[in-house]
């Protein structure tokens, strides 16, 4: 029953959102030329569907890409971040700032350092904009581990190693797949910046400036959807990860 409350109510929600979508559409008397309707978003599916798979396929490898960079540099970040006080002083500034510049102002930047490079700017993009919440939330969990543990672990013996492998990394696998979540959105956002600022004929960013190009609004619009069912899609494989290697953080409802 829990299981399928849980399938349930995200597909009402999405099935009213589509709903009031629609109705917002009829009541104003929207074109879509104007303004397009979910109603819309099927023929448009249906005549472009071989270049959502392929430009699908290109943003999706690409943002996980990106993704993993992410993982692994924010989280060895995160890691020198909060075991030492004096790194973490040093580096949140620079982090803080670097995140504050609009990364649409560095596309262009990339794209004329490695000219040519699509594949290899688009993911430098998705981790760019990315590893940030990882970084943060690796550093606070490790930076708020409890004392009294390490100084047990060590009296027993215990080593650097052995006491972030049985204390830290657990403590921290919470904050990290709540990081990964919002990551996961963020990398698509870099990946389709790069795929709309820097048309290069790939991806579903270029599929959506063609469709503005042309003021194909539902194509458009399919695109965004398009990019909507990835980010889900993607998020829910987070989720799935969490329940796997943090599933004992989650309290069940009182």
């Amino acid at each position: 029953m829990n299981t399928l409350r849980k399938i349930a109510v995200p597909l009402a929600a999405i099935v009213a959102f589509l709903l009031a979508w629609e109705l917002l559409v009829w009541a104003n008397g929207w074109p879509n030329y104007k303004m397009a309707s979910p109603s819309d978003l099927g023929p448009a599916f249906v005549k472009y569907k071989w270049l959502f798979l392929e430009y699908g396929w290109q943003t999706l490898w690409r943002t996980i890409a990106g993704l993993l960079l992410a993982v692994v540099f924010g989280t060895l970040l995160g890691m020198v971040m909060g075991f030492s006080r004096t790194a973490r002083e040093a580096l949140y500034p620079l982090l803080v700032g670097f995140n504050a510049i609009p990364k649409a102002t560095v596309v262009p930047v990339i794209a004329l350092l490695f000219i040519g490079q699509h594949d290899l700017n688009t993911i430098l993009i998705a981790f760019m904009i990315s590893f940030f919440p990882i970084a943060v939330s690796v550093s606070i969990g490790l930076s708020t581990l409890e004392p009294e543990y390490r100084d047990i672990l060590r009296s027993l013996g215990a080593s650097k190693f052995t006491i972030f492998r049985k204390i830290a990394l657990p403590k921290t696998l919470p904050e990290f797949f709540g990081a990964l979540k919002v990551a996961v959105t963020l990398a698509f956002i870099g990946t389709n910046l790069m795929e709309i600022v820097e048309p290069h004929g790939r991806g579903l960013g270029h599929l959506f400036d063609s469709g503005k190009i042309n003021a194909d609004y539902p194509l458009m619009f399919a695109v965004l959807i398009a990019l909507a069912v990835l980010g889900i899609a993607l998020f829910y494989v987070v989720v799935f990860l969490e329940r796997v290697f943090a599933g004992w953080a989650e309290r069940s409802p009182g």
